[in-house]
């Protein structure tokens, strides 16, 4: 049973039970495990020796294998611990250290020690192959925090019209804000820009980052966004920005260096399927053997009641960037560059529309489509309430100069 066939069984999604049932007379005779009993109305578990609640996890490692642990919360402890997986092991005992390391543990362990400890149950002569153990680790901190996967959630897709710098970055403020009171479906939304725009991150010193005479010269307005992370320079259809607006659960377990990454896959799947040779490169930047191609910046914003917040996880890449007025309105470009001279910035960042020879709009269709495969996805529209919130946003916050010059 695959990822998505388990999913499905276990939220009871169009399951039949019945036809779940292996052959008794074709099994081989052996022992039987039993496992705990799971009331399908709670989740909560039965312990063979005292009541507890159930943890499922999940993580996907970076290039690597699918990691899942099971295990059962017990007034505090870890019970019934389980690993499993399609990655390998050897010698095959190593599942029994590793599930045994972790067993009677406290719930409340760090990362830390739960790494340590997995670490000192491991002989020198074991190999994991597609798993490690931080990633054995976050699949267990997944676990107790009650993370969600990615099929868990009814995801829509949102492509905007050509909208202006400000409303653009109002709209991310006013969607993630809805994903974490609970009002919002997660949503994947592809941007298109009606000009260009220097955008800079939420703690970025304007003067120290801009040539604010050449910006002006330019016609290039600059505006700063909610997300920490480095200035960009957009131009309208030579980049290619999304927005993921999702519930915080999706990444609790995850540091936030792991969640860049995980939040990404997907994307770095697609451009490898148009024939890139693109990978991720820490800390938030999508790159290939060419050149970068992007970079990554993410957003927290806190729950209310009963929900788990949510995360603003944007991205943009270029397709056709001007990369000589890019170095020319933007200052870090010039100390990255140093004394390479100006002509030297299109070996730092390598256009999509270099690598694949395609149209813009058919990557972007292209990336919308492996992401339904990969996760779910259905067409949905931005209501016209969160656009006139975004709208009056934008003309307050994102206009003053209160906000710009937060950090002259």
């Amino acid at each position: 049973m695959n990822v998505e066939e388990r999913i499905v069984f276990r939220r009871g999604e169009n399951a039949n039970c019945n036809a779940l049932q292996p052959d008794q007379s074709a099994l081989p005779n052996r022992p039987v495990t039993r496992l705990p009993n799971v009331s399908a109305h709670n989740g909560t578990a039965q312990h063979p020796d005292q009541p507890g609640r159930h943890r499922h996890g999940e993580y996907k490692l970076p290039g690597g294998k699918l990691v899942v642990v099971d295990l059962e919360d017990v007034d505090g402890v870890i019970r019934g611990f389980q690993l499993s997986g399609d990655f390998f092991l050897e010698p095959d005992h190593a599942l029994d250290a590793i599930n045994a390391a972790v067993e009677g543990l406290p719930t409340e362990a760090s990362a830390r020690a739960l790494q340590q400890r997995i670490e000192s149950a491991l002989s020198p002569e074991v190999h994991l192959v597609g798993v490690t153990v931080s990633g054995i680790v976050t699949a267990v901190r997944r676990a107790i925090t009650h993370a969600t996967t990615w099929r868990d959630h009814d995801w829509q897709l949102v492509r905007t019209d050509p909208l202006p710098p400000r409303v653009h970055l109002a709209l991310d403020q006013v969607l993630t804000e809805a994903v974490a009171a609970g009002e919002l479906k997660p949503t994947l939304r592809i941007w298109n820009w009606n000009r260009p725009a220097i955008v800079i991150g939420s703690f970025q010193s304007v003067r120290n980052e801009v040539d604010l005479e050449a910006a002006g010269r330019f016609d290039v307005p600059v505006v700063r966004r909610i997300s920490g992370g480095g200035a960009m320079f957009m131009e309208a259809g030579n980049v290619v920005t999304y927005s993921l607006y999702a519930p915080a659960s999706l990444v609790a377990g995850l540091s936030f260096e792991d969640s860049y990454a995980f939040l990404d896959s997907w994307v770095v799947t697609a451009l490898r399927e148009l024939g890139i040779d693109a990978y991720y490169k820490p800390l938030n930047d999508i790159a290939s053997t060419a050149g970068k191609i992007g970079g990554a910046a993410q957003k927290r914003i806190s729950g209310r009641g009963r929900t788990s917040g949510g995360v603003l996880h944007h991205v943009t890449m270029s397709y056709d960037i001007d990369a000589d007025r890019m170095v020319q309105v933007l200052r870090i470009g010039r100390e990255k560059l140093s004394d390479k001279g100006i002509r030297s910035a299109n070996k730092r960042v390598d256009p999509l529309k270099s690598q694949t020879g395609l149209p813009r709009e058919a990557i972007i269709d292209h990336m919308c489509e492996v992401f339904a495969k990969e996760h779910g996805l259905t067409p949905g529209a931005l209501s016209p309430e969160h656009l006139a919130a975004a709208e009056e946003l934008a003309a307050t916050k994102f206009s003053s100069d209160e906000w710009l010059y937060r950090v002259p």
